[in-house]
C-alpha cells in the first residue's frame, strides 16, 4: 500500500501551493490527452505541451506516465466518495442518478468523465498496476456504501442487513458504472422513461 501511495505522488513530496497548482495542471492536461487520444497516443510530450510547459518542469512532478495515471484514479476515488457522499444523503436518488447521466453526456468537468473512465479500465486489462489502483478505488467506494445501506435508519443509513447491503453495493456500483458508460454511447433516450427505470432500479435496490 505504502508503495502505490508512492507511485501515485511521484515527484517530490511537497505541500507548496504552487507545486500542488503545477500537479493539478498536469493531472488536468493529461486528462485530456487521454480522452482525446487514448493513453498509448498520448505521450509525456503532449501532455507537457498541453499543460504549457516544459517536459523537464513535468517530470519533477511525476516521473513517467503510469504515475500520472495513478493520481488521476486517486483524484478520481477522492471525487467518487464525495459523490457517494451526496447520495447518501439524497431526498431522490433516482433523480440525482438521472442528474449524473446527464452531466456525463454534457462532459460536466464536476464529474469524472465517462471516457476516461472506458479508457482506464480498457488500460487496466494491460497494466497490473493501474488494475490494482483501479480495484482498491472500487473498493474503498464499495465500503462506503456498504456502510450506508447496513446503517440503521435512524443513523441516516437504509437498515440492511449487512451480508445483504454488500451485494446491493456491488449491485448499484455496477449500476451506476452502467450510466456512466451508457451516457457516452447513448445518443438519445426518453428521459421519463429512464427516470422511471432508474426509480424502479432504486427502489428494488433499497427495498428491506
Amino acid at each position: 500500500m505504502a508503495a502505490m501511495a508512492g507511485a501515485m505522488n511521484a515527484g517530490p513530496v511537497t505541500e507548496n501551493p504552487r507545486a500542488e497548482a503545477q500537479r493539478e495542471r498536469i493531472l488536468c492536461a493529461a486528462q485530456q490527452c487521454f480522452i482525446d487520444h487514448g493513453f498509448h497516443a498520448a505521450s509525456m510530450a503532449s501532455i507537457a505541451e498541453t499543460a504549457q510547459m516544459s517536459a523537464g518542469l513535468m517530470y519533477r512532478y511525476f516521473e513517467n506516465k503510469n504515475a500520472i495515471v495513478l493520481a488521476i484514479i486517486e483524484r478520481q476515488l477522492e471525487e467518487g466518495r464525495a459523490h457517494v457522499a451526496r447520495l447518501r444523503s439524497s431526498s431522490d436518488l433516482a433523480a440525482d442518478l438521472l442528474g449524473f447521466f446527464e452531466r456525463w453526456r454534457a462532459r460536466d468537468p464536476g464529474l469524472m468523465n465517462a471516457a476516461l473512465f472506458l479508457e482506464m479500465n480498457a488500460e487496466a486489462t494491460r497494466d497490473p498496476q493501474i488494475a490494482t489502483a483501479l480495484r482498491r478505488s472500487d473498493e474503498a467506494m464499495r465500503r462506503d456504501l456498504v456502510a450506508w445501506l447496513s446503517r440503521s435508519s435512524g443513523e441516516g443509513g437504509i437498515g440492511l442487513p449487512r451480508e445483504v447491503a454488500v451485494t446491493r453495493a456491488f449491485v448499484l456500483q455496477a449500476f451506476v458504472k452502467g450510466l456512466a458508460v451508457s451516457a457516452v454511447l447513448q445518443a438519445e433516450i426518453d428521459h421519463a422513461a429512464l427516470e422511471a427505470a432508474i426509480d424502479a432500479q432504486v427502489q428494488r435496490l433499497l427495498a428491506p
